[in-house]
């Protein structure tokens, strides 16, 4: 249930990015803490500490690559507030959702927006950057290693490039939710790594990948490799936003595994995801969310 935002060619033409935008909106509003924690961390790594004290800003130029609709990208120009920040998306729905975020926030003079799919687009049209950050699009590049290197290659000497793949599954129910079988949320993970397998198996130019970041963080170039997790805790009972976002979460696990859950489980999340069942996420008092996501980083020389 972690996977929202596609971006290999089959998978993109399919999407309809104006229905999905506000879902893939409110998710990374819901994780801003995360996010938050993150851009403190990749500050650390460029010297952050050092360009406060001496009141300079050597982080000038900073990519989003698969921004979606800006939520992070905004965040980032915050969090470097002498940068120049540069959303790039393969969707042109997403970018003007970005573009009108930062015009709100007053970060319009500082953000551009770029149409581009890793691996097939040139992303030298957009010079360099002292940061790179990459969240959740890597695994949907055949070849995830080339993708990589192409990124590290656009960092200028001390860049660094910040790659959010793995850490753990999203959690929202307790084992026994007194409908249906226990263990639901086991088996929409089991599930969910046999469509993932799927998925990488049929993309273009497609190979199979040891994903070990911090080593192919290396192999592309990269020194000083390191990798921290941010922790997400919304206990219950929850708000009306991260219901509605577990709600969405879950219908869209009903469509993309269908096949590979049984007839039990997908009556169950029929019920979960009905807001007229009192049995459903948007009336459950044990309702939580917690999850982890890894960040792995490595620096030019």
């Amino acid at each position: 249930m972690n996977d929202q935002h596609p971006h290999s060619h089959s998978d993109f033409t399919e999407m309809d990015w104006e229905e999905l935008a506000p879902v893939l909106e409110r998710e990374a509003v819901l994780a801003t803490p995360m996010y938050e924690q993150a851009a403190d961390w990749l500050r650390t790594l460029l010297g952050g500490a050092e360009e406060r004290a001496a009141g300079e800003a050597s982080v000038r130029r900073v990519w989003d690559v698969g921004s979606g609709p800006g939520v992070v990208t905004c965040l980032l120009a915050r969090a470097f507030p002498h940068a120049e920040v540069v959303a790039v998306d393969p969707a042109p729905a997403l970018l003007a959702r970005a573009r009108d975020r930062a015009a709100r926030l007053g970060l319009a003079d500082r953000f551009r927006t770029h149409e581009a799919e890793l691996p097939g687009d040139d992303l030298e049209t957009l010079g360099t950057a002292d940061l790179i950050w990459t969240s959740k699009v890597l695994h949907h590049v055949g070849d995830q290693q080339a993708a990589v290197a192409l990124l590290a290659g656009r960092l200028r000497p001390g860049g660094v490039l910040a790659v959010a793949e793995g850490g753990l599954p999203d959690r929202i129910l307790p084992r026994d939710i007194g409908i249906g079988r226990p263990g639901l949320q086991a088996r929409l993970d089991a599930a969910q790594e046999e469509w993932f397998a799927q998925m990488r198996a049929g993309l273009p130019g497609y190979r199979e990948t040891v994903e070990d970041w911090p080593a192919l963080l290396t192999a592309a170039g990269l020194a000083d490799t390191a990798g921290r997790t941010f922790l997400l805790d919304l206990p219950a009972p929850l708000d009306g936003t991260a219901r509605d976002h577990i709600t969405a979460r879950l219908a869209r696990a009903a469509d993309q595994y269908a096949d590979l859950l049984d007839e039990t489980d997908r009556k169950t999340l029929t019920r979960l995801t009905d807001p007229k069942d009192e049995a459903s996420v948007a009336h459950r008092p044990d309702a939580f969310f917690l999850t982890a996501r890894t960040v792995h980083a490595g620096c030019a020389e």
